[in-house]
């Protein structure tokens, strides 16, 4: 890949690929757990790619992680610790310090140059959330981590990259590792997870983390939303011992925003939380596809 004048190929699978073209190269190169490419386009502005799989863009990130950490964070009642795992770019610390009620963050990342990259190259992304001294970086294991931590949290977020061959992340979507984050959750804490596509032909790995986080906690909620720069609907799912997200109304939701002193959002808001729950039929029907995931038999991407 160049900056002169080429296009960048993504390729979904063997019958569907796309290119963008490359305004500006950032970053290009392995670290030591990923391949990294970050470079901007025209229409997406600033992209970040890992081992060639798109991550995250400029024009609708905001989309993704205003998705993926609000309906957690609202259905907790007063959220004050967090963990988060993964997040290199920094935006999932950004969206949950929209809640004033939040006292500390520590983030899990196993990839330090990742996260080095991501504040030189995108820090819109994280918009000072790094510097904020209520963060606690962790450059580690997430698994690890959450084995070992001796404390409880009340929202655990899940912004892990996809289970692809040798990927680091391929033992953190099983039943074992959802004990485990089970254990460390507050009696009314709350978990979400990005549970990648929803298209109506890949969403087995989707189908399979609710099936097996369903394994785990008596309440299993999961969603969607469709994300411009991922080509496609994507997928969540929430779980927790007690709080679900479907108890709350309109004017619980606007309340929660309001003591919270939650602004500055383009995306989520009190009206949009439960449509995020309303699944097509074809997921609806295929929920009982999926399959419970296992340190024995996890899922990866082929």
């Amino acid at each position: 890949m160049t900056d002169e004048g080429l296009f960048y190929t993504e390729v979904f699978t063997h019958d569907y690929v796309r290119k963008f073209k490359v305004e500006k190269i950032f970053f290009e190169g392995r670290t030591k757990f990923q391949y990294v490419q970050c470079f901007s386009n025209a229409l997406f502005g600033k992209v970040l790619f890992l081992d060639r799989k798109i991550q995250s863009a400029q024009v609708d990130e905001y989309i993704y992680h205003e998705s993926l950490v609000h309906p957690a964070m609202m259905t907790h009642p007063k959220p004050q610790r967090v963990l988060v795992l993964g997040g290199g770019e920094g935006a999932t610390l950004r969206e949950v310090y929209r809640h004033s009620t939040v006292e500390s963050i520590t983030m899990v990342d196993i990839d330090e140059e990742l996260v080095g990259i991501c504040r030189k190259h995108l820090p819109e992304w994280s918009d000072g959330a790094y510097e904020d001294t209520r963060t606690r970086l962790v450059i580690g294991d997430a698994r690890q981590f959450v084995e070992e931590t001796q404390d409880k949290f009340d929202v655990i977020i899940s912004d892990l990259t996809e289970p692809l061959e040798e990927s680091p992340s391929v033992y953190l979507f099983t039943k074992e590792f959802y004990e485990k984050i089970n254990k460390i959750l507050h009696d009314n804490g709350v978990f979400v997870m990005q549970a990648g596509s929803t298209d109506p032909t890949y969403h087995e790995f989707f189908t399979s983390c609710a099936k097996t986080l369903g394994s785990v906690f008596p309440i299993v909620r999961p969603y969607w939303t469709f994300v411009f720069s991922f080509g496609g609907p994507w997928g969540f799912v929430v779980a927790s011992k007690k709080e679900d997200p479907l108890d709350l109304e309109k004017n619980d939701l606007k309340e929660r925003t309001d003591s919270r002193r939650i602004k500055g959002l383009k995306f989520y808001h009190d009206g949009l939380h439960k449509g995020f729950f309303a699944l097509p039929g074809y997921l609806v029907k295929d929920q009982e596809k999926g399959r419970v995931l296992t340190d024995r038999e996890p899922f990866i991407w082929e």
